[in-house]
């Protein structure tokens, strides 16, 4: 008994000490995992726009293992895996991601976040793939990245790095893939890259690398993709590169090397698809041996001084789609040298073949009929070809771009061309073709451009030119044309580019808003700068090359006609470095016996301000960002403008419709305002005494910088103060006064005045720059520097001055547009009060400056 009551009290000790080993364990795993659920809970208060609404999920009432994007391990509970690719998140990347130490994957690829890649990663020394690419992060790589000694894939591409590659990041031997593309790096490619035995991929493409490229790099034996195009690269390529067989994807475009192709190339490297060199100096010759790459299917090398001619076996390449030797040297005048046409009817797969700006010469052989019929782009201009177009070329229906232009072609155009009902460029120009202009040419409804001039046509324009509804470019200058223009051709609505017929014997005249229209192009899409209620804007280019900007009054639009004479009237006496600059005025009768009406403005280069703060969704790889200074140079030039307006003109004007599109930036970012076709005259004899007059067509303004008084039909110069309060909100939060977020109770006001004063860097724009080494801020005062502060102190000191510089403004922009008229600021103030927080900035700027410079 006794025994058994010891074995007893033994049992029950051990077990008593497991349960609390047991216990301890599992109190300290779990107060890992709170670790990792804090920092994901961080990473999400970094987030500041989420559209899809992905952090919604992340919340207590679910465990964070199974929040959108997160993956943990299922025997730990750790987080492993972060992927938030393709959310449509704005945001940064709190310094507690080092906290997730399991982590072996982050992914948050086409996103929108911004600023510094925080050193702390380095914390994650497990991690094997990081994926960053097409945000807007800027600042240099962070060299702590080298303790990440696991990593297989770092893919930053598309994004603002700047500086060098660090040295430190050669300690990650295991990288697989390296992307660093489409940065702004600079400096020369690392020789210690050859040092990556396992690299498949190396991605260096459009940066401002210098220099040569390493000998080193062609000691990576297993390398894929080799892409260094669109840099400032020099030298020669070594030739060890060439030996590296599994390259199958080649690109060095864009660069200033030198050198000539290997004669054995496509023996070396036989798993070429895309081997590409275009824009360099590259000599010699076209290696035979290309065509041993039997699944090559790109080659471009324009625009070097490559001699000689197309090797016949270019022919054995059947996937070959693309071939690009525009502007070198090929070919010899004094011979028939186009025979290689023949064979390349063997690469069936062939859709664009350039070889135009060349020495090709001799006839185009009827062979030409046989090229293959996916070939979209044929460019043969500017050699010494002669004879006649064979008709064959009407067997290439798919192709939509033809380029014959400046050679010694002759004869007639052959009818044939007119099957060719894909055809979007038609290049005929500097030739000898004489005969009629084929009416064919009335099938090509699809024509975009039709280049015909300094040839020797005859007889009348067909009519049925007409047809082609979609041309934008008609030239047929300098032949021996005759007859009077037909009105079909006339009407074209689509010639927004060039309507050329000079230098023949034609009848009738051009009417003044074709005039017009040559500057603009014709009025045409790509040419148009934006569009309003009462007419649309495009650029234009006068005789002797001034660019301008030209409004076309939308006459059918009600009140347009009364918008323009406002506009006309307001704007003659006008005389202010802030406000759009008019050149001239028109009025006429366009041919249709149509009013005829637009404003001639100076050419703003960069825009309008509403780009800059809200950029389309096709500008998202190439985001406009303003500086905290440049926003403060715009808010003074803007306020400049309006104090002008109401206090100096000999008549007081209120704009009425003061908005980011209606705010102009010039080369030098200097803002004019512009758009008058509301503006309202005030002081005027009929009622001297008042500020204020009855509106007489509805509400003016848009929606969102409408002060509340217009309302009642009044029109002031309070209107336009209230106006400046919300754009000046906009212009620093980034946000409109119509985003969806603002509804029921809920504006722009009040979302700032809820944040102000101490919450106020939690509203900013996230895009605003501050760092001043990324940027030369320019203003009244020279070009700044670049700052060199690097030190914690001064970054801590910048970022309180910041703040500071913020909190002025937004008390500004709220005191502008509050909804009592009477405790509006005046512009006069407003203006007096901007120089000052600015003047205030620069004077800290150059004070870091000069300490900084003392410290060294």
């Amino acid at each position: 008994m006794e025994h058994q009551f010891w074995n007893s009290k033994w049992f029950l000790l051990y077990l008593l000490h497991g349960i609390h080993l047991l216990w301890l364990t599992s109190g300290l795993e779990s107060a890992v995992n709170e670790a990792d659920k804090l920092a994901l809970l961080d990473f999400k208060q970094r987030i500041t726009e989420d559209p899809l609404q992905i952090m919604n999920s992340w919340n207590d009432s679910v465990h964070f293992c199974n929040w959108v994007g997160v993956t943990c391990n299922p025997s730990n509970g750790r987080v492993i895996d972060l992927n938030l690719e393709l959310r449509q998140l704005l945001g940064s990347i709190p310094p507690s991601i080092g906290n997730l130490t399991y982590l072996t994957g982050i992914n948050l690829r086409r996103n929108g976040f911004h600023g510094e890649v925080p050193q702390e990663i380095g914390r994650l020394q497990q991690l094997q793939d990081l994926n960053i690419t097409f945000n807007y992060f800027s600042g240099k790589i962070p060299t702590n990245l080298s303790e990440c000694t696991e990593l297989r894939v770092l893919e930053a591409s598309a994004n603002q790095f700047v500086g060098q590659i660090p040295d430190l990041l050669r300690s990650l031997t295991k990288l697989e893939i390296l992307g660093l593309g489409r940065n702004n790096l600079t400096g020369n490619i690392p020789a210690w890259l050859g040092n990556f035995s396992s690299l498949q991929v190396l991605r260096l493409l459009l940066n401002n690398f210098q220099g040569s490229i390493p000998n080193e790099v062609g000691q990576l034996s297993g390398l894929g993709v080799f892409q260094l195009y669109g840099n400032s690269l020099s030298g020669m390529i070594p030739s060890s590169i060439y030996n590296i067989s599994s390259i199958y994807y080649f690109s060095v475009t864009q660069n200033q090397l030198q050198g000539q192709l290997p004669s054995d190339v496509g023996l070396t490297l036989p798993n070429l698809n895309i081997f590409a060199g275009g824009v360099n100096y590259f000599t010699g010759s076209i290696p035979v041996s290309l065509s041993n790459a039997s699944n090559l299917q790109l080659v471009d090398f324009a625009e070097n001084g490559i001699t000689g001619t197309i090797p016949r076996s270019f022919g054995s390449l059947k996937g070959l789609f693309r071939l690009n030797l525009d502007i070198n040297k090929l070919g010899n005048r004094e011979i028939g040298d186009l025979n290689f046409l023949t064979f390349l009817a063997n690469c069936t797969s062939l859709e664009v073949l350039g070889l135009a700006q060349n020495r090709f010469g001799g006839e185009l052989p009827s062979s030409i009929a046989n090229l293959s019929t996916h070939l979209q782009i044929l460019t043969l201009g500017s050699n010494l070809i002669h004879g006649n177009i064979p008709v064959g070329i009407g067997n290439l229906v798919n192709l939509s771009l033809l380029g014959l232009e400046y050679n010694n072609l002759g004869g007639r155009v052959p009818d044939v061309i007119g099957k060719l009902q894909k055809l979007e460029g038609l290049e005929l120009s500097g030739n000898k073709f004489s005969g009629l202009i084929p009416a064919a040419l009335g099938n090509l409804t699809t024509l975009t451009r039709l280049l015909m001039d300094n040839n020797k046509f005859e007889g009348s324009i067909p009519p049925n030119l007409g047809i082609c509804q979609k041309l934008e470019v008609l030239n047929l200058s300098s032949n021996k044309l005759s007859g009077i223009i037909p009105k079909q051709v006339m009407g074209l609505s689509s010639l927004s580019i060039s309507l050329v017929m000079s230098h023949n014997f034609l009848t009738g005249s051009l009417p003044l808003e074709v005039d017009i229209s040559r500057s603009t192009d014709n009025f045409s899409e790509t040419n148009l700068i934006g569009s309003g209620s009462f007419g649309s804007v495009y650029r234009g280019i006068l005789v002797g090359g001034t660019i301008v900007a030209i409004k076309v009054l939308k006459l059918q639009q009600p009140g347009a006609l009364k918008s323009f004479i406002d506009e006309c009237n307001a704007l003659k006496n006008i005389r202010h470095r802030n406000i759009l600059r008019t050149i001239t005025a028109c009025s006429s009768v366009d041919h249709e016996g149509n009013d005829f009406k637009c404003l001639v403005f100076e050419y703003m280069s960069n825009g309008c301000l509403d780009q800059w703060l809200h950029p389309s969704a096709e500008e998202h790889n190439h985001i406009k960002k303003l500086s905290l200074m440049q926003r403060l140079n715009i808010a003074i030039d803007v306020a400049s403008a309006l104090d002008y307006l109401h206090h100096y003109c000999e008549t007081p004007i209120a704009h009425c419709d003061l908005k980011p599109s209606n705010v102009l930036l010039d080369e030098d970012m200097t803002a004019h305002v512009g758009d008058f076709g509301l503006a309202k005259f005030l002081f005027e004899a009929s009622n001297s005494s008042t500020k204020n007059h009855p509106m007489s067509i509805g509400l003016k303004g848009s929606i969102g910088y409408i002060p509340p008084e217009y309302m009642n039909g009044h029109v002031s110069i309070l209107g336009d103060i209230y106006s400046f309060g919300i754009l000046l909100l906009e212009m620093f939060t980034g946000k409109r006064p119509t985003d969806d977020m603002f509804k029921d109770d809920l504006s722009i006001h009040k979302f700032v005045s809820m944040a102000f004063p101490v919450h106020v860097m939690e509203i900013i724009d996230p895009l605003m720059i501050f760092e001043e080494e990324n940027s030369d801020e320019n203003d009244e005062h020279g070009i700044e520097e670049k700052a060199v502060n690097t030190d914690i102190d001064s970054q801590v000191q910048k970022r309180r001055k910041m703040e500071e510089c913020l909190v002025s403004v937004m008390k500004i922009g709220l005191m502008c547009s509050t909804a009592s008229p009477r405790e509006r600021r005046a512009m006069n103030d407003v203006v007096n009060n901007l120089h000052g927080i600015r003047d205030s900035f620069l004077r800290f700027q150059r004070k870091g400056k000069y300490e900084q410079k003392e410290k060294t």
